[in-house]
This record gives C-alpha cells, structure tokens and sequence, in this order.
C-alpha cells in the first residue's frame, strides 16, 4: 500500500523494499519496484458514481477488488509484508495477505497497519521501524513529524475562530470523512460538523451538507489528485441547493490532492495538515496557503469558474 512504502522512504528503507502495489507511486524509487497488486478499476476513468457502483458489487460478488500476482510475490521472496486491514476498498485486505503469506518461503512476517487516527499513524511508523530494526530512525521520524504537528496545534489554539468545514470524500454518493479526517481539522483550527472523527467514513445525505451550512468545503477525494477532484466539482455545483451553501457563495471551496495526501496516512499526512491550515487561516498561516492553480496539493476552484 503507498502509505507502507512511504513509510518505508522515510525510515531509509527504500533499498529493501523488492515489492510494492500498483498504486505506489512515493517517492520516485517506488515506480521502479515489481508490482504485486491489480486493481482493473485503477485508471479507468470511471466517474465517481460508477466507482461507487462497481465498488460495492465487486465486493459483494467477490469480496474483494484487487488481485496478488503470487507467482511474482513468491519470487521476490519478502522477510516482511506491510498490509492494512483498515479498508477493503483502500487495499489488499490483510486476510488475503496473510493467508498467502503462511505459504510462501520463511514465511515473511506480516505487519498490519491500520490507522484510526494521528497517532495510530506514528505508531504505524513505530511498527515498521521495530520490525525492519531501525528503531532509533523511526523514532526521529516521529519526533520531526509530532513536532510539526505541534507547531500547528499551537498556533491554530490561539485563534479564537473556528470555521466550519466539511471534509469531503466522495461526491457521488456524498461521503463524510473518517479516521483521522476531522482529527486534522481539528487540528488545524475548524470544525467538521458532518465528520466522524476516529471511525470509518460514511455514506451521508446531500441534505444533511445543506443542514450543516459548511463554510468551506474541501474536496478531499479519496484515491483522487488535484485534478480528478476539479472533474468532480463540476458534478457537485449542479447539486440542488448548492449555491445556498456558504462555502460556495463565498468562494471557498477547495480541491486537494488526497491520494498523496489526506487519503495515505504515511509521513505526508503532516503535510495534510499543514495544507488545511492554510485553507482554514490562510493569513495566520501563510506558508502553507495555496498561492497559484497551478499547485499541485491544493487548488480554490474560482480558478476553474467562469
């Protein structure tokens, strides 16, 4: 899974890593490693809603919507396997990957990460650390990372205005986020009236967004960069009632890259934070504030308007 391999850069381990999924594409080794993981639905252009259909029935048909290449995972022959069992829809799921691993040559021990929050993702990076036997590079990590962190928090406490803000995961269906999601927005100094901080996301009504009148809207689409995002939009402003919203009267309704950020809980889950706080403080928090479209992370969509 990307966040395992990002994990893995960041602790100096990319040397080691022989394998990684189709998705992995961070940093730049990862695009150079055997793939062991197909998704047919991976780049296939679908909209949102025929993702979510074709999702939900290959699940429900299969249990699954990813396949292993065995025969190439065999040959790699691992020590280690970091798999999730946190979403079904996010990856391999960790009952596959550890039944095939009980076969193969030692057999490789398998690391299960499966975050909630922030600090179930440093403690992912704790995990790997222990496992691989980089404990005190682990342990920077985590310090630079809290600290970071930190900074944010601290900064964002003194603002005595919190905005509302709903994080958005999916369009058609609507999704709230989840997880670590609200946690984030928390953070970095809004509140998500609609999130559902530490469980899973969920399916929610497009008259419940109406309800909560969020003042921002951050399209934080998982699986989908900057760009996937701005094709979304467009379906979500012919929403009845859209332009009632707050967010979308006063222009600030923004696009983020969450399939390198907001949706991987890796080490740029920091910068995820960091990029909110830019969109909910941009003038307490310059540095991190989108300054052109042209950004890769984060782009306002009055950029795109006509």
């Amino acid at each position: 899974m990307p966040a395992a391999t990002e994990i893995a850069a960041a602790l100096g381990l990319m040397d080691d890593v022989i394998g990684v999924s189709h998705e992995c594409d961070f940093p730049n080794e990862a695009n150079t490693r055997p793939r062991v993981t197909h998704c047919p639905m991976h780049n296939a252009g679908l909209a949102s809603k025929e993702v979510d259909e074709w999702v939900r029935r290959a699940l429900r048909e299969h249990g699954t919507i990813y396949t292993i290449d065995e025969p190439l995972l065999r040959g790699l022959r691992p020590d280690v396997i970091l798999t999730q069992k946190l979403c079904d829809v996010c990856a391999v799921g960790y009952g596959t990957v550890a039944r095939l691993a009980e076969t193969l040559p030692g057999p490789p021990q398998v690391i299960n990460l499966e975050p909630s929050s922030l600090s179930d993702i440093f403690d992912d990076i704790r995990h790997v650390a222990e496992a691989c036997g980089v404990t005190e590079r682990g342990d920077e990590v985590i310090a630079n990372l809290s600290a970071r962190v930190e900074a944010v928090r601290g900064r964002a406490a003194q603002i005595l205005r919190r905005p509302r803000c709903f994080l958005m995961e999916w369009v058609d269906p609507p999704f709230c986020s989840g997880h670590w999601g609200p946690e984030l927005v928390e953070i970095a100094g809004g509140h998500d009236p609609l999130g559902r901080k530490h469980q899973q996301s969920a399916q929610i009504d497009w008259q419940q967004v109406l309800d909560a009148c969020p003042e921002i809207i951050v399209l934080a689409l998982c699986g989908y960069d900057v760009d996937l995002a701005r094709r979304d939009y467009e379906l979500l402003r012919r929403f009845s009632g859209f332009d009632s919203l707050p967010a979308a009267r006063n222009g600030e309704i923004y696009l983020v890259n969450a399939s390198a950020y907001f949706a991987r809980p890796g080490p740029r889950i920091v910068d995820s934070l960091e990029i909110l706080a830019g969109i909910l403080h941009p003038k307490e928090f310059p540095e991190f504030a989108s300054r052109n479209a042209e950004d890769y992370r984060v782009a306002d969509h009055v950029f795109d308007a006509p």
